[in-house]
């Protein structure tokens, strides 16, 4: 079994465990708050300090930062381990003086991320007290950020991928706390206390802090000994900021684009109560999870060994880890894709259902999940080329097509915001995200083939089409679940719901397993071999992978 398939196997159970528990999260914070005002204040103020980060942090991460401790590695004599002691220095002082100024600012930056919220409004009190004990984290976050960062360099994947599981963990007790201690009230924006309100904030927080702690002590047992450096004149800063600027701008398109969602849903939801922010995140958060599971897995144990290949010149290698990539992420992202366009409410009605949140308000969600099932391939292609990008070094080329992709999104956004009548308008923030990032990922594409000189882009093709193919029953059987649960059951509710998704997705994906692996596609009996067990021969390496597109072209 090929190294690149076992490593993203261990990362992805990780990461299922990780998003199953925030499932569960996510399920508890719909009993306890709702998809209303207290939902939508929560979600706004939670939001922002994961903004910020992807502002200072997140997105250098992938595209400077980890490149630049594999260089040190390379390069400095000591193997990079001063340089990583600086740059856990900076980091920490840095984020803990933006975590004290976000605090301050925090009205502010709740009126930039929301619309129609007046000052003296319960929604705009709500979240901005929400947010004073919510912001605290971003120094925690990125922390933790960086000690993954470097996990992930010296080829320890296991504790990035599992340390969420600890966040969610302690945040679904908080939110069971919460909702004992508010009983029936924590959906009702007006009765919630400030008591109440730091319990659910400050809890947030301490998901985060437990989170950070695992990857420390996890950092700790790989070898690292972090001992400050404020020797910066050797943090090689002039270098990260002439790569990051370009990164950092990427980033702040996308934020911008993200303000501009985040004051169209909530303008939404103050016309019409549980279709603003809340369905919005919490589809945006069922349709990531796939890309979570697998896409990120892959993606994160391909970058390093992306960036050697690179740095050596082994131009057929990086086009080697990159076929791999797609190939083995689209062998379940295509059937998902599908299956989610079809049972997106039999999918958000039993996790959505309960407490605060309506069977109405959870088919709603599932009615944006729909949508969002559209973009699913385009937004992990792109993703996918962007890391072709940041191995040479470039993370300019992505800023560009993040600019143009998000200007179109933007265009998009707008143009249906004024159009569709305000119960349908974040259903249509959805479908102008897939319409962008499927734009983006051709852009992308081309730019990319054009750097790696080639991606093989028409054996690519070929394998996603049979992939199509191959769903293309499971989907059916996923249609026809639906009808005979709505013969079965007339009106929307948890039995229905759940008698489709069993059928549709369950016996609808186990189909699709089935003639995949019937029709030879390596990455599925690969994963059905790992499952089993009884895989005993190399499959999916850069070498089969070449042979099987030879043998189809």
């Amino acid at each position: 079994m090929s190294r690149s398939l076992r490593v993203s196997a261990i990362m992805a159970a990780g990461t299922m465990v990780s998003r199953v528990t925030g499932f569960v999260r996510t399920m508890v914070l719909a009993y306890a708050i709702g998809t209303a005002a207290m939902g939508d204040a929560y979600n706004a103020a939670y939001a922002i300090p994961y903004s910020i980060l992807d502002l200072l942090l997140l997105g250098v991460l992938s595209s400077v930062v980890v490149p630049m401790i594999v260089k040190a590695q390379q390069q400095d004599p000591d193997g990079g381990r001063a340089y990583e002691q600086r740059l856990m220095t900076i980091v920490t002082l840095t984020l803990i003086v933006v975590a004290v100024v976000a605090v301050l600012a925090a009205p502010l930056l709740i009126d930039l991320y929301t619309t129609n919220w007046a000052p003296d409004s319960n929604e705009f009190k709500v979240a901005v007290t929400l947010a004073r004990f919510i912001l605290p984290q971003l120094a925690f976050f990125g922390i933790g950020a960086v000690a993954g960062a470097i996990l992930n360099t010296r080829d320890r994947f296991a504790a990035p991928m599992w340390a969420p599981v600890v966040n969610n963990l302690v945040v679904i007790c908080v939110l069971l706390a919460f909702a004992l201690v508010t009983g029936h009230a924590g959906g009702n924006i007006s009765q919630v206390t400030d008591a109440q309100l730091a319990l659910l904030g400050l809890g947030t927080t301490a998901g985060i802090v437990a989170q950070s702690v695992v990857l420390i002590v996890s950092l700790k047992r790989a070898g690292f000994s972090f001992r400050p450096r404020f020797d910066v004149r050797n943090a090689r800063l002039g270098e990260m900021s002439r790569m990051g600027i370009w990164t950092i701008g990427y980033v702040v398109i996308t934020q911008l684009g993200f303000m501009l969602t985040t004051n169209l849903s909530s303008s939404a939801g103050d016309q019409v109560p549980g279709h603003g922010i809340t369905p919005y995140t919490f589809a945006f958060q069922l349709f990531q999870l796939p890309y979570g599971v697998i896409g990120v897995s892959v993606i994160t144990a391909m970058l390093p060994r992306m960036s050697r290949a690179a740095g050596e010149g082994r131009l057929d290698l990086v086009r080697d880890e990159f076929q791999s990539g797609v190939r083995l992420i689209s062998a379940v992202m295509v059937p998902m894709s599908l299956l989610l366009m079809i049972l997106g409410p039999a999918i958000t009605v039993p996790i959505y259902a309960h407490g605060a949140t309506t069977v109405d308000d959870a088919v709603y969600i599932g009615n944006v999940l729909q949508v969002y099932g559209l973009a699913l391939m385009p937004f992990t292609i792109f993703q996918l080329l962007l890391r072709v990008f940041y191995s040479f070094g470039d993370t300019r080329t992505p800023v560009l097509v993040g600019a143009g992709t998000t200007a179109l999104h933007a265009l998009l956004m707008m143009t249906l915001y004024f159009v569709l009548p305000a119960r349908y308008v974040v259903m249509g923030l959805a479908f102008a995200y897939a319409v962008a990032y499927a734009a983006g990922a051709v852009a992308a594409w081309m730019l990319a083939s054009r750097r790696a000189q080639g991606l093989g882009g028409w054996a690519i093709g070929s394998i996603l089409t049979k992939m199509y193919w191959c769903s293309l029953p499971g989907a059916v059987l996923a249609l026809a679940s639906l009808w005979i649960a709505q013969q079965l059951f007339r009106s929307p509710g948890f039995s229905n719901a759940l008698l489709s998704l069993a059928v549709g997705g369950g016996l609808g994906m186990f189909l699709y397993l089935v003639i995949a692996h019937k029709a030879r596609i390596t990455e599925i009996s690969s994963i059905i071999g790992l499952v089993t067990g009884r895989t005993r021969r190399p499959v999916a390496t850069p070498a089969d992978i070449r042979s099987a597109t030879t043998a189809q072209d």
